[in-house]
């Protein structure tokens, strides 16, 4: 069994010296030996309280803030479950009594709950499935697991890095309270890298802390690739290389307009809350296959992935097998999704080229129109290349000749007659969306994903 405090050590047994900044923030930063006397302290007060292993912790607090508040939960054996600042009191409410909760760690105060879940050894954190086809489901991921996960990206790249150079600081522009930022957070860590931690992305504020850090690579959701792409005030990302991908799928065509205006090269990647990050790109295949932009990457070492019932194209669902199987609590939540053989339905629909894994969309989103196949993606990169248009979206709704049919949800000014003619230019006729409805932004959850069913 996982020692629980495997990932605190991350933290409190990081290479750094005391006297070096180890966590930077939007108002302060970190020491060293600053961060393992705040953890002391935080521990302290919790296990003073009575919170000890097993008990659940909700931590609502900032960047910095939570990432030590985690490590300190972690050394008494306990359960972090982030609660994101952006939720309304009342979400709050519903999240903390949903996790059972024993204690909720905000404002620098710790208030004592009625929850009484009691976590079995080795549960590190609980996080949400992001909820785009269906209610979120709570995921408890486990020490040993997580590490596991984080090793296997680590590992290829540290083999290629030059040990007697400290590594860049890791810059973490999503919040602390999604996977996203969590992971990232700890694959800094394992890698003996300080942290860069915004808690509110700004495309003024992220062009700064790059300069200010001298940041070559980083990561960076579809919606902020986006939004530096549009700015006008940001030409000029220097020193940054690298941008890996995370979150949401990335379009082809935002990727080239990035590479092209900023000179940094972006890596995809796909991974699933339950699974971590299970295919992506090196900097290696960066260099060697410029051709391949769009493709989510190569399956990590250890990860095994196939295509099932691909039809004419070679497209079928997703299915992945991790390199271990994922404990009891994972399992659980995965369902009849985990099959005999240890493959696991991804729900989303892709096609395996020489090893490349390229994602069409999601099995749910797939619109079926009088038989053919309609992959939104597909659809919204057009309509994304039109003049004027900042961000769009292809639902399927219901006909009663067809089944169904695609409706395009588009944000921006260019007129129906430019939008229908892109895709009659660059689409089979049957993927035309038959009307374009304006809205003034698309519903996302936390992590940039379209809800659609919103739209629908």
């Amino acid at each position: 069994m996982a020692d629980p405090v495997t990932l605190a050590s991350l933290l409190v047994d990081h290479p750094f010296a005391d006297a070096e900044h180890l966590l930077h923030g939007p108002t302060r930063s970190w020491t060293a030996g600053e961060v393992r006397a705040e953890v002391s302290r935080l521990a302290a007060q919790l296990g003073d309280a009575g919170f000890g292993p097993g008990a659940a912790v909700g931590v609502k607090a900032g960047g910095c803030e939570t990432v030590m508040a985690m490590a300190a939960i972690w050394s008494l054996g306990a359960v972090f479950v982030p609660v994101n600042d952006r939720l309304p009191e009342r979400a709050v409410e519903e999240l903390l009594a949903r996790t059972d909760v024993a204690a909720f760690l905000h404002d620098a105060d710790v208030e004592p709950r009625p929850g009484s879940a009691t976590h079995e050894p080795g549960a590190a954190f609980v996080l949400f499935t992001s909820g785009t086809t269906g209610e979120p489901k709570a995921i408890v991921h486990h020490h040993g697991a997580y590490l596991e996960i984080i090793d296997r990206v680590l590992g290829p790249l540290s083999a290629t890095r030059d040990t007697s150079k400290r590594p860049s600081p890791n810059l973490i522009p999503v919040p602390m309270a999604l996977n996203a930022g969590i992971y990232n957070a700890l694959f800094g860590l394992r890698a003996g890298a300080p942290l860069v931690l915004m808690d509110r992305f700004s495309t003024t504020e992220f062009a700064a802390l790059v300069r200010r850090h001298e940041i070559r690579s980083t990561v960076l959701p579809p919606a902020s690739i986006a939004m530096l792409n549009d700015d006008p005030d940001i030409t000029d990302l220097a020193p940054l290389r690298y941008v890996r991908s995370i979150t949401a799928p990335l379009s082809p065509f935002q990727a080239r307009r990035f590479t092209e205006r900023f000179g940094a090269f972006v890596l995809n990647g796909y991974g699933q809350a339950e699974l971590g990050e299970v295919i992506g790109w090196t900097a290696a295949d960066a260099k060697a296959h410029p051709e391949k932009i769009g493709a989510v990457g190569k399956p990590h070492p250890g990860i095994e992935a196939r295509i099932d019932a691909p039809d004419g194209s070679d497209v079928g669902e997703l299915l992945v097998k991790p390199a271990s199987p994922p404990p009891a609590g994972v399992a659980a939540t995965l369902g009849d999704r985990l099959g005999d053989d240890g493959f696991i339905r991804t729900g989303d629909v892709a096609r395996i080229d020489d090893g490349w894994v390229w994602i069409e969309g999601r099995v749910g989103d797939l619109i079926n129109r009088g038989g053919n196949k309609v992959f939104p993606d597909e659809v919204e990169e057009v309509l994304a290349s039109v003049p004027g248009i900042r961000e769009a979206a292809v639902v399927g709704v219901p006909d009663d000749r067809l089944g169904e049919v695609p409706v395009a949800f588009v944000v921006g000014d260019a007129d129906d007659a430019d939008l229908e003619a892109a895709c009659r230019e660059h689409l089979a006729p049957y993927k035309v969306p038959v009307r374009y409805e304006r809205i003034d932004r698309l519903p996302r959850n936390d992590v940039g994903k379209i809800l659609r069913r919103e739209l629908q």
